[in-house]
């Protein structure tokens, strides 16, 4: 396997973990607060591990989108900071 193909994966395996996080905080009845918090961190370790070069575009581009999903459906105008029990 080439540099290229495994970027390639890690792309595609990083863009569906995306895709599904995006989808599970915007349409999960059940989802509470501090799951959405924990499910964003849990993507973000996950990215880290495929693509580490891909943090910083994430922390700067993808972050703010999931936790901006999260204040809306949950009506907030920021999230708390900290660790999430």
């Amino acid at each position: 396997m080439t540099t290229d193909e495994f970027r390639t994966k890690a792309d595609a395996r990083c863009e569906l973990m995306l895709e599904v996080t995006r989808k599970t905080l915007e349409e999960d009845p059940d989802l509470l607060l501090c799951e959405g918090l924990r499910l964003i961190e849990a993507t973000r370790k996950a990215v880290g591990r495929l693509a580490p070069e891909a943090m910083e575009a994430f922390d700067n581009k993808e972050l703010p989108g999931l936790r901006s999903i999260l204040m809306e459906r949950f009506g907030l105008t920021e999230l708390p900071s900290g660790p999430v029990n």
